[in-house]
């Protein structure tokens, strides 16, 4: 079965354990006002290819991986091609490689048996999903990204149920994801989750602002500013406070 590919990237560092093979699938409902891959979105883009080639690719650098590393499926949303996503995953899973998913859950539907089934078998060959929970208010987050976010937070949830590694990614945007609030909402969420073995908060840039002007596409965050690394660490404390409470809470 073959997938459409926007990218390959040999040598990740940011997208999961140790250093990772990435793969940049094409393909995305979302539309987040601070995505910096809109070439991504077009679901008809990029080039196809088979789970094989990336596989081979991928054993060719393969000593690059030995430090803890893997492959890593990103995108674009790699669950709207979760078939493709699969074989890819088994593949991996039978070379021993370590998979990793990096999603907004957007796709997931636990309303959909068939889909449900989907999702059944790939978690089986998962071994961590990179979960980007980009509001956890409901009406925020459509006003973000003009999707809604209630299966994606049970995404969090089956997540869990099925014992796959999670870690929770989140951007930090000023003016729109910053309140001190839902920032401790989405800790104290969050916190309730055995599965969790990691958080990150991560700062707003416009490195992707270009992208925008090229492809003729308005850009919604036009004149906010990248966010100071002090005010990161600050905003990542509150969720982290908001962890700790409900973990707290739970063993009263």
């Amino acid at each position: 079965m073959k997938g459409r590919i926007h990218s390959l990237e040999s040598f990740g560092t940011v997208d999961g354990p140790g250093t990772r093979y990435v793969v940049f699938v094409q393909g995305c409902p979302m539309r987040c006002a601070y995505c910096h891959n809109p070439d991504t979105w077009e679901m008809n883009g990029g080039t196809e290819m088979e789970p094989s080639e990336i596989m081979e690719q991928y054993h060719r650098n393969e000593s690059f991986y030995m430090n803890g590393g893997g492959i890593t499926v990103t995108g674009g949303e790699p669950l709207m091609q979760i078939d493709f996503l699969t074989e890819l995953f088994t593949l991996a899973r039978n070379d021993g490689v370590h998979t990793c998913l990096d999603t907004s859950g957007i796709a997931f539907n636990p309303d959909n048996p068939a889909m449900m089934e989907k999702f059944d078998k790939l978690m089986e060959v998962t071994n961590l999903v990179m979960l980007d929970i980009k509001h956890i208010d409901p009406e925020k987050h459509k006003e973000l990204v003009q999707q809604p976010n209630t299966n994606i937070l049970k995404f969090a949830a089956y997540l869990d149920e099925k014992h796959v590694d999670m870690w929770i990614r989140h951007v930090i945007v000023p003016g729109w994801t910053d309140d001190d609030k839902y920032l401790f909402d989405l800790g104290y969420f969050i916190g309730h989750f055995k599965n969790l073995k990691a958080l990150d908060a991560l700062p707003y840039h416009t490195m992707g602002r270009t992208k925008y002007e090229k492809l003729g596409i308005p850009y919604r965050l036009d004149g906010v500013e990248p966010l100071d690394r002090k005010v990161l660490l600050e905003k990542k404390a509150v969720i982290l406070d908001g962890i700790r409470k409900r973990r707290e809470d739970d063993e009263k």
